[in-house]
Parts: C-alpha cells; sequence; structure tokens
C-alpha cells in the first residue's frame, strides 16, 4: 500500500495533464516546431509545457489537485483486489506460466473427474483460470471505487473553469448525490470496465501465445537443446558423468534456459503495453463520460457537447477522428481539419 500511495503521488501531475487533454482543453495555441524526424510541424503544447501553465496558475500544490480521493481509491481497490481473490478458489499450481515461472510439476495439477493423474490440466487452462480470477477481482475493485475515480477527474477538470464545485471529497460526494443521485457516482463505469476486462484478457492471451508457441517452441528446437548424457542416451538427470563435452552442452541449455525464462518475463510487460494502446479509447470515453454535463466548464461546449450514452460520445469521437487523444503528451503534431479549444 505505502509503494502504491507513493507511485500515486509521483505519476499525479502526468495524470493531471492527460485528463486536461483527454478534455480537449488547451492552454496555448500551436507552435512550430520540428518532429522527431525533422520536418517543421505545428505542435500543441506538451507535458512540460501544461505543467508549466498550471504552476503559473496555481503553484506547485496545483499540479496535485485530486490527488486526495484518488488516494482513497488506489488504497480502497488494493484491499478489496486482494479480499476478492482470498475468497475466490485457489488454483493449486505454483506458478502461472505467463509469470515466465517454470510449469509446476504434474503432481500439482487439479485433475479432471475420470482424468488420470498422468494427464494434467493444459496450461491453457491454467491461464483462463487465473485470468478469470483476475477479472473479477479487478471488475470489484473498479465498482467499489469508481466513485472516487469520478470526483478525481472532477476535481482536476475543474481547472479549465477555475470552478471550486468540488473542493474536498466528502462535500464532492454530497454534490453529487444532491445533483445526480446514485448514478452519478457511476459515470463512465461501463466503458471503464469493458477497457479493463479487454485489456486483462488481451495481455494474458498474447502472452500466454507468446511463451508457449515463440518462445519455448524456439528453445526446444535450438540446436543442443536435447543434451545427450554421456552414454548416447537423452539426458535424464544429474548423472555425475565428468565428459567435458557433456559437460559444454549442459551449460548452453541452463543458459538458453535461463534467457527464455528472462524474455517470458518481458513478454507480459511488453503485451500489457500492447493491449492498454488498443483498449484506450475505452479509457477516453471513460474519463469524458465521468465529467460531462456535470456543471463543470471542461464538461459543456465548446469543450464537449452532452452526450446521451458512452456510445455517442464513441461514435463522435470516432467521427471527430479524436479516439487517441490524450495518449500522448510528447510531440503532439496539430492534425489538419482538427478544431482545438485555447485560452
Amino acid at each position: 500500500v505505502l509503494l502504491g500511495s507513493g507511485l500515486t503521488v509521483l505519476s499525479q501531475p502526468l495524470m493531471y495533464v492527460k485528463v486536461l487533454v483527454q478534455v480537449g482543453y488547451e492552454p496555448r495555441p500551436p507552435t512550430l516546431g520540428r518532429n522527431i524526424f525533422g520536418r517543421q510541424v505545428y505542435q500543441l503544447p506538451g507535458l512540460f509545457s501544461y505543467a508549466k501553465h498550471i504552476m503559473k496558475e496555481d503553484g506547485r500544490a496545483g499540479l496535485f489537485k485530486g490527488l486526495a480521493p484518488r488516494h482513497c481509491s488506489s488504497a480502497i481497490g488494493t484491499v478489496v483486489h486482494s479480499k476478492v481473490l482470498q475468497e475466490l478458489p485457489t488454483p493449486c499450481w505454483g506458478q502461472c506460466p505467463l509469470s515466465g515461472g517454470l510449469f509446476p510439476p504434474d503432481s500439482c495439477f487439479p485433475l479432471q473427474p475420470g482424468a488420470s493423474k498422468k494427464e494434467p490440466v493444459s496450461s491453457l487452462e491454467q491461464v483462463l483460470k487465473e485470468t478469470s480470477r483476475e477479472m473479477v477481482a479487478r471488475s470489484a475493485a473498479t465498482l467499489i471505487t469508481h466513485p472516487f475515480h469520478v470526483i478525481t477527474l472532477r476535481c482536476m477538470v475543474q481547472f479549465i473553469g477555475r470552478e471550486t464545485k468540488y473542493s474536498g471529497t466528502l462535500s464532492a460526494f454530497t454534490t453529487i448525490y444532491r445533483e445526480e443521485g446514485i448514478l452519478g457516482f457511476f459515470a463512465g463505469l461501463i466503458p471503464r470496465l469493458l477497457g479493463d476486462i479487454l485489456s486483462l484478457w488481451l495481455c494474458n492471451m498474447l502472452a500466454y501465445l507468446i511463451n508457449t508457441y515463440a518462445l519455448e517452441n524456439g528453445v526446444g528446437s535450438a540446436p543442443g537443446s536435447r543434451v545427450p548424457g554421456p552414454d548416447g542416451g537423452q539426458f535424464q538427470g544429474c548423472s555425475g558423468s565428468h565428459d567435458p563435452i557433456w559437460g559444454i552442452q549442459m551449460l548452453s541449455l541452463l543458459s538458453q534456459v535461463s534467457t527464455m525464462t528472462e524474455m517470458k518475463s518481458y513478454s507480459q510487460a511488453v503485451t500489457g503495453f500492447f493491449a492498454s494502446m488498443l483498449t484506450y479509447p475505452f479509457v477516453l470515453v471513460s474519463n469524458l463520460m465521468a465529467v460531462n454535463n456535470c456543471g463543470l466548464a471542461g464538461g459543456l461546449l465548446p469543450y464537449a457537447p452532452t452526450y446521451s450514452s458512452w456510445l455517442d460520445c464513441w461514435s463522435q469521437l470516432h467521427r471527430e477522428g479524436n479516439m487517441s487523444r490524450g495518449n500522448s503528451l510528447f510531440f503532439r503534431k496539430v492534425p489538419a481539419g482538427k478544431r482545438y479549444v485555447w485560452e
């Protein structure tokens, strides 16, 4: 929890700027600059320019608006996630293949009805069960902490209109309940849940495919992966042989296994990044719906029309070509035909 709190504090300015960009707020007009290839293009303010503007208006403390409800969301979410995982049936394997660990011994696999001990449950079934458990735990944490997420976003978006409507976490609960009822606490929940679930399944299934069919098969077919024993047969265990050629081959195999294990751990990070990129539109739509038509300037025209539903928000963003707005905070080129609002 302490580590999570520290990361939350450090990432708060980044999230603050990202949310303002997602809403469509631009504090300064585009300037002529150069992209990574050296070509001259008109660019919108990046992360550091945005942060300087916020500090100019509200000081350094202004970069941490919405930190209190976000802290509450993070702490409560961690506890709920842990408790739900404890209540769900726990698979008996020690390490999931997605984590890059070695498969557990055959005796550790749960047996299917009528199956013999020599027929373990497939690693794919492990992944499906473990991902399902994680999906339930994450969904429960998201559902319970979403009201704090909504308050966090609205505290940030107040910067646009210089409002003070959501000045505290407790008073924000009262304001939302009085103006919007219970449903106001769950604005933008559906696209957020869908995005989390799709991202989780994409990440884990892609990691499983890479680990199983790319990395393991690659090592298994590599020269020296089947190490012959000193008697010419396949190596089955430590025989205590002093054959130098056999020893070199064993070292080569161990090196390959170590490399494969490291690559498996990296594959999870790579697939996670890829999945988050594909599901980013759900994050954008969820955040926009959380602040849409809530009485703040950032949730009204000219920044956003009043959306009838999250599907309406999705379709309008798609028509405008804004599905990736806020995904990048550096080298923000102004696309042709786009309209932005700046002071």
